[in-house]
């Protein structure tokens, strides 16, 4: 995968893995993106970031983009804490109340 689009990416996962179609509903984040009436049901902050590592994908193959470059490398700012929910080594109850801030806080 092209670097820059990494940081977008976990990003998604993170907040995917937070959501209550993920966490309380037992789906798998492909479901809970793909399917319709699931996606329906997503935090904003969610569909915001997965807009957003789309938009980043989008100017992977866009011409005008090639010259100037896409976007900053990875980071590796969420590296841990995907690495932490990827491996279940993580507060159900804690995650779900750091996305309602999250939510919360982007509606401001």
């Amino acid at each position: 995968m092209v670097a820059s689009c990494k940081d977008q990416l976990k990003q998604v996962a993170i907040c995917l893995q937070r959501s209550p179609c993920v966490m309380i509903e037992r789906h798998t984040p492909k479901e809970c993106v793909t399917n319709e009436e699931l996606a329906g049901e997503l935090p904003d902050l969610c569909k915001a970031q997965l807009a957003t590592f789309l938009d980043c994908k989008r100017g992977i193959v866009d011409m005008r983009k090639r010259i100037r470059g896409n976007g900053t490398l990875s980071t590796g700012k969420y590296d841990e804490q995907y690495r932490k929910l990827s491996e279940g080594e993580f507060d159900p109850r804690e995650e779900m109340k750091k996305l309602k801030t999250l939510n919360s806080n982007q509606k401001q």
